[in-house]
């Protein structure tokens, strides 16, 4: 089975909306926000494309992200979005994924932060790794940071700053 990874997203402060939770003593009180999106891996981006046009969901054109080595497409839904991905290039991160997982598969979940920086701070206090030192530009041109799929109960994290 496919692991699961999971992304952080930064939300901007002032689109917050206070909660009795933020009062809590968790180091992750107040960070966590939203799902932003599920992001899937596929082998075929046009056929995983279709198969949402077909059931009606408004879908974008593939754009290449040479800088992380992949094609992606979102499906918007009412809720939340899915981003599919595919290998561009020699050296592109899904093409491993698609190695050990033929058929594609979820890849990662992004969860929104109001503060990307707190949050990577409060995972690392916490144990769980990063994939990476310092937070860098994701396909939604908002900083992002990868948490190891092995410290995340299944999925790969990813917290993302969304504006």
């Amino acid at each position: 089975m496919a692991s699961i990874r999971s992304v952080l997203a930064l939300k901007s402060p002032a689109k917050l909306a206070l909660s009795a939770r933020s009062m809590s003593s968790h180091p992750l009180a107040g960070l966590l926000g939203k799902l932003n999106h599920v992001a899937i891996a596929t082998p075929d981006l046009k056929k995983s494309s279709d198969f949402y046009k077909n059931l009606g969901a408004k879908v974008s054109e593939a754009v290449p992200q040479p800088e992380h080595g992949v094609y992606t497409v979102f499906v918007e839904l009412p809720n939340s979005k899915i981003e599919l991905l595919h290998p561009f290039g020699e050296k592109s991160p899904i093409q491993a994924f698609l190695n050990k997982n033929k058929d594609g598969g979820m890849h990662h979940i992004c969860i929104e932060v109001r503060d990307i920086q707190e949050a990577v701070s409060a995972v690392r206090s916490k144990g769980i790794r990063t994939l990476g030192e310092k937070t860098k530009i994701g396909a939604h041109g908002k900083h992002v940071m990868f948490l190891h799929p092995k410290d995340c109960s299944a999925p790969k994290a990813i917290f993302q700053l969304k504006l």
